[in-house]
């Protein structure tokens, strides 16, 4: 829920976040590690701070459901990288720390 903005951006969003849950139902990371689960939430990809133009940008948005909205999606946003990792053993996100070139 955005609940930072006022009149006609909260308005614009609410219309875009039903319309863009209508044409993805389906959570995208769920999808990416091979399961089908159902969206609950409509989320940015990058954190867009009260900005108006990449809240409404639809390259910035994807469906999530809530598990991987409040836990891992929380998390990548709480430390500034994702910890998945690979199955070679070792985490995908190029700014987990164990990837980053000292």
């Amino acid at each position: 829920m955005v609940t930072s903005l006022r009149g006609s951006t909260s308005t614009q969003w609410d219309k875009l976040s039903k319309w863009w849950r209508r044409r993805n139902p389906l959570c995208a990371e769920c999808l990416r590690q091979g399961r089908t689960t159902a969206a609950t939430c409509v989320d940015h990809i990058r954190r867009h701070h009260g900005d108006a133009q990449l809240l409404l940008d639809l390259n910035n948005l994807q469906s999530l459901c809530s598990a991987c909205h409040d836990s891992h999606k929380q998390s990548i946003e709480r430390l500034g990288y994702d910890k998945t990792i690979g199955l070679d053993g070792w985490p995908l996100d190029p700014l987990h720390p164990v990837n980053r070139k000292k």
